[in-house]
């Protein structure tokens, strides 16, 4: 059997600091170091790894010679296998006194199952170790990968990679693993290496070794043992000594300035463990076909003397070519002993082996100390690892405590900090302006639609097209050339699918011909998700963006950067032959655009917000609502969006979905008509101090005359309330519908839709505008009106906006916020623009249009209004009403783009009427914390507003915070109060202030 890759699971509480480690690594474009010409130069610790103490010694004095003999190895075993293999282990435990396992392929709960077994078999505990270099998935199935070591390589922040090797250890101490076979310390200095590559942190020494030392440190302390790999350094070669035995043909100084250097850094800072790699390195030790391995030049005289390394020295697996050659297994096994090393790694030929050195020890042509110093060295390491406390590995929840969402975040935040912008022709990323371009996005190479074009669809509209293989044919270039047609902007994704990652990744001529006539028409970005040596590859396009490999945060990452939602930071580890240095990378500001995480990263518990499926779900079974969609982010980042239930209780088949629309009610008037108005307040295009009759002068010498546009937003105008005759004045005596108004068909005259069979004049808006301003007034108390909630005051506003702006409502909106804002889903009159399928139906309407209204506005107001209201009428999904509640959170900021003045949304968002609750347009969090609808828990800097159907946003600036609940509570009967008896709304909106992490509130 052959590892393929190398992985160390324990580490070392130590008291060096960790300031070195932790500081922002910057590569230098060329790499000079200081010469340091020779190899005696290292200074060894003055202190042993692992101190004596009276456990091991006790143990030391019990054991046999034969028991001795069987600490030094390190078996190969697996999780995946039958009885009769364990039975196997189990003997080679029992019968020669094995001192460890190293486990490969297999699972969290099989292995920990195993653990336990066969630590019972053991006189000894046994060291329990795992090739692990991006985690315990690059071995165990149900278990993610975090990056490998060439994409954090590119992360500027190196405590992003000790937080990573703190959660392996963490996983590694959960599954009873001791030894992670990690990090890898090779200086990937040659682009051709076959077996290092994106194992390495890449080609610059001191990123290498300071991402080494933060991975080294996290794995120590979470009591891990760590082990830098391949001393004395595999970066360099060109064969793979799984098959062979490389050559490493640098000078003594070379040597000691590049491959040494990050294993000699790592001895000086408390490592625990090295790997010694089958390696020819004839400067250190000419003995032909003998490897570094072997070497007692290489391993007691280098490493261990003039280095000083007191740690344990594992070899590489005694089971590879590189190591075997020439010799028997046997005879590999002894001498690798003999050269210095303490454990034998997957060896072969255990019982001939453990024979092999018993007779040297009878024969004196093995020395007992040399076994015995080993030994103890082994046992203080098992005591260092809490071995002499054995616990049984629990297995309850193992997986969970695996996959925790903590481990879910760190993956995302290394992600985001990695990709890297290697090409930014005239700035041309991050993209601003979303209504100005048309996009089309090409994926090879990932199957089918991919989180990275998924993502980019929440930006803007894409024309996206997939290609499972690398195009090969003119043919296809064409296909692909007139799908995007029309884009200005064409994202092409190429993504590296393959499990062999260190095979070039080979991009095909007709790829490269694509591109090149892609960027003849359009501006093209190219997004590689794979490794960085395939850029060389590429042609020079508008923008080209290296994202190391195809791991689905990466996909999302990389699409949030293309739009500026979240900044470009990385820096390539390598450098490109002839195209690219070592540190090239564009860091990008961000454009304040909401972006996608989870709860963990912004101070949020995913299992607190989780108890919303089951409240949601309740409500689902109980009737209150067929189906919702809520939506949860905070500083920024959305953390939780899910959609739930069906359209209706009778169309089971109709899943809510991302892009289902609802009709938003009165959020309408904040989401809508608020926005104009605040627009314009900041133009001096309105005064809020004016009488409305000043914009509208049919008002004047009407009761309605002195009504000032303050009134109208404090709700304090007089108007009453609710106004059915606006419509019951179009019905007949007997509760049908005239026909001088209505039509079931749509022609010329009756254009105007009402409900989605019914049609109306449009004259018939003129006449109940007339009908508003005939409107009776409320009685005044002590000259003034009381806070009455009204609907016409807004109907009124919009109607001075549109006076104002000579400009429908709703095209005004589209302009100038919900086109530019990238709100691809949000309007009035949605059947003009999306299919009846993807709109929740409101309600069975019997008293007025006699049908299911589905696609049209359920106020009846706005019904005959035209669809298009001030206080209702809109429609829209989570994420889009998510984006404009983000802008106005952040004062009016979105995209690059500053829609208001700082100071406007503050000045309509404070407290304008405690009694009521009001700011200006804004509701606000009643001060006693009773509502319906708002939590306790939300601040009084909050803000928001609800709609009758069954919808609210909730803005919270203290915690950063966006709220958005939709449903279509009123189908098929508004009469189904529930979701206000039961506060529904109320109760999610307090799980999600209950989700905030106690040490962030």
């Amino acid at each position: 059997m052959k590892i393929l890759f190398g992985r160390a699971v324990v580490g070392l509480l130590v008291s060096a600091g960790l300031i070195g480690v932790f500081g922002v690594s910057k590569p230098e474009r060329k790499i000079k170091y200081k010469r340091e010409s020779s190899l005696r130069r290292d200074t060894p610790p003055s202190r042993a790894v692992f101190v004596e103490n009276q456990w091991a010694d006790s143990v030391f004095s019990k054991l046999t010679v034969e028991q001795k003999i069987g600490q030094l190895f390190m078996i190969a075993t697996y999780s995946d296998r039958n009885e009769t293999y364990y039975r196997y282990v189990d003997q080679l435990i029992q019968n020669y006194h094995i001192g460890g396992l190293i486990f490969f392929k297999g699972g969290p709960s099989r292995q920990a199952k195993l653990t336990n077994r066969y630590q019972t078999k053991s006189t000894v505990p046994l060291m329990i170790g795992i090739d692990g270099e991006w985690g315990l998935g690059m071995r165990l199935d149900s278990v993610d990968d975090f990056p490998k070591q060439m994409t954090l390589g590119a992360i500027q922040d190196n405590r992003y990679v000790y937080r990573m090797g703190l959660e392996i250890g963490r996983q590694c101490q959960r599954l009873g693993i001791t030894v992670n076979f990690a990090p890898v310390a090779d200086i990937n200095s040659n682009p051709r290496n076959p077996v290092i590559g994106l194992r390495s942190f890449g080609e610059d020494r001191d990123n290498v070794t300071d991402k080494a030392a933060a991975y080294m440190k996290g794995l120590q302390h979470q009591h891990v043992i760590a082990t830098a790999k391949h001393f004395p350094g595999h970066g360099d070669t060109d064969t793979d000594s799984h098959y062979t035995l490389p050559v490493l043909s640098h000078s003594s100084d070379r040597l000691t300035e590049t491959d040494l250097y990050p294993f000699r850094k790592l001895i000086a800072d408390s490592l625990t463990g090295i790997i010694t790699g089958h390696l020819y390195v004839p400067v250190l030790d000419n003995t032909p076909l003998l490897a570094s391995s072997l070497s007692e030049k290489v391993v007691t005289d280098l490493l261990k003397k003039q280095m000083g390394f007191q740690g344990l020295v594992f070899t590489d697996a005694m089971n590879m070519q590189g190591v075997s050659r020439g010799r028997t297994a046997v005879e590999a096994n002894v001498k690798a002993l003999l050269a210095g090393n303490d454990i034998l790694l997957y060896p072969e030929s255990v019982a001939e082996s453990i024979k092999r050195i018993k007779d040297g020890l009878l024969k004196g042509t093995i020395a007992p100390e040399v076994i015995d110093e080993k030994v103890r060295k082994i046992l203080r390491a098992k005591y260092w690892l809490g071995l002499n406390r054995l616990q049984q590995i629990l297995p309850s929840t193992l997986n969970a405590d695996l996959q925790t969402s903590t481990f879910r975040a760190l993956t995302r935040d290394l992600c985001e900090q990695a990709v890297t912008l290697v090409h930014n022709e005239n700035h041309l990323l991050p993209i601003a302006a979303l209504d100005t371009c048309t996009f089309a996005s090409i994926a090879i190479g990932g199957g089918g639609i991919n989180l990275f074009q998924q993502t980019l669809s929440r930006y803007a509209p894409f024309k996206h097209v997939v290609y499972a293989e690398k195009p090969t044919t003119n043919d296809e270039i064409e296909s692909l050339l007139a799908q995007t047609a029309g884009a200005k902007v064409v994202i092409v994704s190429l993504h590296d699918t393959r499990r062999n990652f260190n095979r070039p990744f080979t991009i095909t001529p007709a790829t490269i011909d694509l591109l090149n006539r892609l960027q003849q028409k359009a501006r093209v970005i190219v997004s590689l998700f794979g490794t960085p040596y395939a850029l060389k590859q590429l042609p020079i396009t508008s923008a080209v963006i290296c994202a190391y490999e195809n791991l689905p945060d990466l996909e999302i990452a990389a699409a949030q950067q293309i739009f500026g939602a979240l900044p470009f930071k990385g820096k390539l580890p390598v450098s490109i032959e002839g195209m690219y240095n070592i540190g090239t990378g564009y860091e990008t500001k961000a454009l304040h655009r909401l972006f996608l995480g989870l709860p963990e990263q912004v101070g949020m518990s995913s299992a607190g917000l989780s108890k919303i499926d089951t409240l949601v779900e309740r409500s689902i079974q109980a009737h209150i609502f067929p189906g919702c969609q809520v939506l949860v982010s905070r500083k920024g980042r959305v953390v939780f969006q899910k959609n739930y239930g069906t359209l209706s209780y009778d169309s089971y088949n109709e899943k809510v979905t991302n892009e289902t629309l609802y009709d938003v009610a009165s959020v309408t008037k904040v989401a809508a008509t608020l926005q104009a108005v605040m627009y314009l307040q900041e133009q001096n295009a309105i005064d809020l101090k004016q009488k409305a009759a000043h914009y509208l002068p049919e008002l004047i010498g009407t009761n309605k005359a002195n009504i000032t546009v303050e009134d109208l937003l404090l709700h304090r105008s007089g108007l009453v309330a609710f106004y059915p005759k606006l419509w019951e004045r179009t019905k007949t005596g007997g509760g049908g519908l005239m026909t001088e108004y209505y039509s079931s068909l749509k022609d010329s005259v009756y254009s105007m839709q009402i409900a989605p069979k019914l049609f109306s004049k449009s004259m018939l808006k003129d006449s109940v505008w007339k009908w508003v301003v005939q409107s009776p007034m409320r009685k005044e108390v002590n000259g003034k009106y009381s806070f009455v909630y009204s609907d016409l005051g807004i109907l009124m506003v919009q109607k001075v906006i549109e006076r104002i702006t000579n400009q429908p409502l709703d095209e005004f909106l589209s302009q100038n916020f919900y086109e530019p804002l990238g709100m691809m889903e949000t309007g009035f009159k949605p059947l003009e623009r999306f299919p009846e399928s993807q709109i929740a139906p409101t309600e069975s309407d019997f008293s007025y249009r006699n049908q299911l209204l589905r696609g049209t506005v359920h106020d009846q107001m706005a019904a005959v209004y035209g669809g298009v209201a001030g206080h209702a009428g809109l429609f829209s999904c989570a994420y889009d009403l998510a984006i404009l509640m983000q802008m106005n959170l952040q004062k009016g900021l979105y995209g690059d783009r500053r829609y208001f003045q700082e100071e406007t949304l503050p000045f309509f968002a404070k407290m304008a009427d405690n009694a009521n609750h009001r700011g200006l347009g804004w509701d606000k969090a009643p001060a006693n914390g009773e509502s319906n609808y708002v939590a306790a828990s939300a601040s009084p800097l909050s803000f928001g507003h609800s709609g009758f159907t069954g919808t609210m946003v909730w803005v919270d600036p203290k915690e950063e915070l966006v709220f958005i609940f939709l449903s279509n509570r009123v189908n098929p009967n508004a009469e189904n109060t529930e979701i206000n008896r039961k506060k529904i709304r109320r109760r999610l909106h307090e799980l999600v202030y209950q989700a905030i992490l106690s040490n962030e509130k």
